[in-house]
Order: structure tokens, then sequence, then C-alpha cells
């Protein structure tokens, strides 16, 4: 069976992932199948939208070609990938995205930056990046950056899991829409190929959104603009965000954690769009199985399970000078998108 079902359904063109046990992890090859079928449509007058569903790169998969030396096939696979983000951020047709489910990582970059995102009762998203020695991507820390108060650093550093109500409140998602209902509405938006029918199945309120309730709290908490100081502002903490937090940032790569905040201070000091927060992302991911932490963190979250990688540094030994290189310009090499 294919991973991924691309077919036209009345007005619409329709992708669905289909990778179930992999979570419906993208890979290479997803990737530039579902490119060539948006390039397809549109310009294709009878496609009048697009639907994106079943949405969750292949980490394994760089992580082995990483171990052996081979940096080439990852970068490859994060250009073209990135490129996908953009051209989705950027189409000129609705795009409707089904978010159900867990959707982390590369899900977030297939159906976080179009503009009709649905969740449902059932959503968990998140940006787990730094648990594996990486940074949030595929344009993620662009909505991290924008994310209300400091809910960004706190998703981004701690990987925690937003639900409906929580993703609506920072900016993954747009509509709740109960998944019982599914089915219909995308029976109707493929018949008519009017986005107007999303907007009458997302009338009922969504549901309340715990992040938004704890926003002075998370703001307080990942105020400071350091990891130390996140860390110091932890120490104390008390209550479930707190602790669980203390115990993330205690865990996760201290290089990406730091990396992360830095992206995201730049995106929000320039103001910057879509394709600088995935050049910006290209640097890091350029560098990050050769340099970073990438290979032991998917190793001891993926491959081994073992739950207790060996960072390259601690959390006091990160300079700004590490920073810094992970995110200097490319030369020649910088993603064309």
């Amino acid at each position: 069976m294919t991973d991924t079902v691309i077919r036209r359904t009345g007005r619409a063109g329709h992708v669905t992932l289909s990778r179930p046990k992999a979570l419906n992890a993208l890979n290479h090859g997803m990737c530039l199948e579902i490119e060539a079928a948006l390039d397809a449509w549109r310009d294709d007058p009878e496609v009048a939208l697009v639907m994106i569903d079943g949405a969750g790169g292949d980490i394994a998969e760089i992580y082995h070609q990483g171990r052996a030396g081979d940096y080439a096939t990852g970068r490859a696979l994060w250009r073209d990938e990135y490129r996908l983000n953009a051209k989705l951020a950027e189409y000129p047709k609705p795009v409707i995205s089904f978010l159900h489910g867990f959707v982390m990582g590369g899900g977030v970059g297939l159906g976080g930056h179009v503009g009709e995102r649905v969740v449902c009762e059932s959503s968990q998203i998140a940006m787990p990046e730094c648990g594996i020695g990486f940074v949030p991507d595929v344009g993620g820390s662009l909505l991290l950056a924008r994310a209300p108060g400091r809910l960004g650093e706190y998703l981004g550093l701690t990987a925690a899991r937003m639900g409906p109500g929580d993703a609506i409140h920072a900016g993954f998602a747009d509509h709740f829409v109960p998944e019982a209902d599914w089915p219909a509405l995308k029976e109707r938006l493929a018949a008519t190929g009017d986005v107007a029918a999303l907007a009458e199945a997302a009338s009922a309120p969504p549901p309340a959104s715990p992040m938004a309730a704890a926003q002075d709290e998370i703001d307080a908490l990942f105020g400071a603009d350091s990891v130390a100081g996140i860390r110091t502002a932890l120490e104390g903490a008390t209550g479930p965000i707190g602790e669980a937090a203390r115990k993330a940032v205690g865990r996760n790569s201290p290089l990406s954690m730091a990396v992360t905040l830095e992206m995201l201070r730049r995106l929000r000091a320039d103001g910057r769009d879509i394709r600088a927060a995935l050049r910006q992302e290209y640097r890091v991911s350029h560098r990050i199985v050769e340099q970073g932490d990438f290979v032991e963190g998917v190793r001891a979250q993926i491959i081994d399970k073992d739950r207790t990688p060996h960072w390259r540094l601690a959390a006091d030994e990160v300079t700004p000078a590490h920073v810094e290189a992970m995110l200097a310009p490319l030369g020649q090499d910088e993603l064309a998108i």
C-alpha cells in the first residue's frame, strides 16, 4: 500500500498520509509526491481547494544515514520538505488540513501553515524536537515565535502537547469540528469547492485551553532570555505545569534548547516570514546530524529507547559561540526556496 493517497474528489484535490505504523511520518518520497500533486492542481480549473488529512521527515531514516557518515541524505530530505512547507503556506488556492490524533514534526509542517486548520477531540499537537537533539523545524519555529507571550518558548523547549483548545490559542489551528462531523464536511467541501462549509461546521465553540488559563504562569517561567535563566525560574516552580516543564528542560538537549531560543528571538525581532524561518531552520538541520545532538537523541528516544541520551554539551557548557555556529549562514549551501 502506498504511503500517500493522492486523488481528486469532486472539486477538491485530496492528500491522505497512510503510514499509521510510523505515525504518518513524512519520508522523502512522500514529500515529492505531495509537491507534484500541488503543482498539478494549482493550474487545474477543476480543483477549487485542497484537503490534507492523516497528518504526522522520517527521522529514523536520517539517523541511520548519519551513523554511516552520510549527511547528504538528510540534507536533501530537509531541503525538499522545507520547500513543500513554503509552497503550502503560499498556495494560491484554499488548503484545509485536518489535524487528528498525534500531529508532530513533519505533520505540523504539512498542515500547520495552510489557510484553514481543523482540529477535533483527539488532536494532540507538539514540537518535540529538542527531546531528540534537534530544533523545531518545518516552519514550526515561526508558529512558536508568533504564539502569545512566552508560549513559544514553553512549547519549543518542553515539547508539551496541545489539545484542540490549546492549538487554537497558540495559533497552530483555526477551527474545532467534532471528528464525527468530518466525513460529511469533507464530502461537502469536495462537492462544492467552497470553504464556507467549514465555517458552518465549526459553529460550536472549541474546548477550553488549559494553556490559555496558565498563560501568566508560563510567561513568568519562560520569560528569561537564556536557558539558564529559565532553569532558575523553574527551580522553585510548583504545580503540574512548572514541575513537568522543569523535568523536560532538565532532560532535553541543552544545545538544541539554546539554539531554539535564539531562533525565536531572531524571528520576533525581524518580523520574518515562512521563508526566512525555513532558511534559518535549514542552517541548523544542515549541521545537526554531524555537529549536534541529533544522532544521539534519536538513538535514545527512537532506536534504543533507553531514554538516556548523552548530550555533547552540558547545560553550563553551551556558549553563545556554539549557538552562533549552528545558525551561521551556509554560503553556497544556503536553502534556496
